[in-house]
């Protein structure tokens, strides 16, 4: 129920969908934990893991002049505060050349996940806990994805598989990149399906969704030190949207009116998509350092609007050591749907012939938090060793905070975490 991510100054569309926006270029692999707090159901995370897989393997393409066979392997836990939830992942990316023109490249992942994480149903008083329940879960999934470089223009395939123990995703995709003027201008154009199936074990019938995004960008050399980078993408899902081990809190359920009842919450079944992504590179010479920064614009038809700024120094000490720290803030508006008090709000909720999930007909509502009003902040660093031309080492810690701003959600169902991640590659 994780995944890896990379936040850069370019992007790609996978073989899987993504949330709420499109990540970008670099290759540095993190937790997609920030991205499950941000909005994602945790079943959705199957298929966003894939996404990203296919991401960060057409942009390989770009920042690699001549590809190399190599194998990178990545070792990561991620461990809430008040011994919420920790996710444990290892992941594993090896990639060659078959031709002189065309490249492989095959990634692996591996997460376990357990935890106390938020129902979504209210605290009995003010002054009580939120409501949680026990999650574990085992979560494994595979990319590949493959690359041929024609004169001017890279064409790169991909097919992704994620399985939980209630979850498949299934997802394809295909990117071009263009070279213009004298490779000095890329071009990119990429399309992304997916297939998901939700089998929650205590479910009559199945549930299933799908999802296509596409992706327009350029990256331009400005100069042999700076190049910019702009994306503009567009998702649509369809189907089953909700999450099915939410639920509501509410005295005002269409069949029972005036007793307490804590039905699943009940979500659109389409969602559109929107996001601009703006990045640039600039590398200084006399401090043999490089500043990347970001700026991301996300706005859905769920309501939810977004922006998220990333600054990373990349700075090389010495011949054999990388210094990389880096900070990260997003804010976020809420659902149009989402109630932290339902009775309050009076919306009335129901359920569906088979009583297992909402309607997926109006009203929407959930309570979910990762639907609210609220903001994130990202610090940490990353430091590399080159032990020589054919082996490296790195290791990363991050701290991930979360904060509610609606003034109404309580603020222990945001949790904070740290993020520490341990790397290893091998190269020819």
């Amino acid at each position: 129920m994780t995944s890896f991510h990379s936040n850069t100054s370019s992007a790609s569309v996978s073989a899987l969908r993504s949330d709420s926006s499109l990540p970008s270029a670099k290759t540095r692999p993190i937790s997609v934990n920030r991205l499950i707090l941000r909005g994602l159901s945790p079943q959705g995370l199957a298929g966003h893991c894939l996404w990203l897989f296919g991401v960060l393997a057409s942009l390989f393409q770009i920042r690699t002049a001549h590809a190399e066979d190599s194998l990178a392997i990545k070792a990561q836990s991620w461990q809430e505060d008040n011994k919420r939830i920790r996710v444990d992942s290892q992941y594993g990316l090896a990639e060659a050349d078959i031709t002189p023109d065309a490249h492989l490249k095959v990634m692996g992942l591996l997460d376990t996940i357990a935890g106390n994480t938020p129902t979504g149903e209210m605290p009995a008083t003010p002054a009580s806990p939120v409501p949680t329940s026990h999650m574990k879960e085992l979560r494994k999934a595979w990319d590949a994805n493959l690359a041929y470089q024609f004169q001017r223009v890279n064409v790169a395939v991909s097919y992704g598989v994620s399985r939980e123990s209630d979850y498949l995703s299934k997802g394809y995709s295909l990117n071009t990149l263009t070279n213009f003027n004298q490779k000095n201008t890329v071009l990119l154009l990429g399309w992304g399906h997916t297939d998901d199936r939700i089998m929650e074990k205590f479910w009559a019938n199945d549930r299933f969704k799908t999802g296509d995004d596409f992706i327009i960008g350029l990256t331009q050399l400005i100069s042999p030190e700076m190049s910019v980078t702009a994306n503009v993408s567009y998702g649509r899902s369809t189907g089953f949207m909700s999450d099915p081990y939410k639920i509501v809190s509410t005295t005002m359920l269409d069949v029972l009116p005036g007793f307490y009842q804590t039905p699943p919450e009940n979500r659109p079944r389409e969602k559109d998509k929107v996001s601009v992504f703006l990045g640039t590179n600039r590398h200084f010479e006399r401090l043999d350092g490089a500043l990347d920064g970001s700026y991301r614009f996300y706005s859905d038809s769920f309501g939810i609007t977004s922006h998220t700024v990333e600054l990373k120094w990349i700075q090389r000490l010495g011949s054999h050591f990388t210094l990389e720290p880096t900070a990260r803030y997003s804010i976020q508006s809420q659902a149009d749907f989402y109630y932290f008090d339902l009775d309050k709000a009076g919306i009335v909720t129901s359920l569906d012939p088979t009583s297992e999930t909402g309607t997926g007909k109006a009203p929407y509502y959930s309570s979910d938090y990762r639907l609210s009003k609220m903001e994130t902040i990202n610090l940490g660093a990353k430091i590399s060793y080159i032990i020589n031309d054919h082996c490296s080492l790195d290791f990363a810690y991050e701290r991930y905070l979360m904060r509610g701003l609606d003034h109404v959600t309580h603020q222990d169902s945001y949790p904070d975490a740290n993020v520490v991640t341990f790397g290893f590659k091998l190269s020819r």
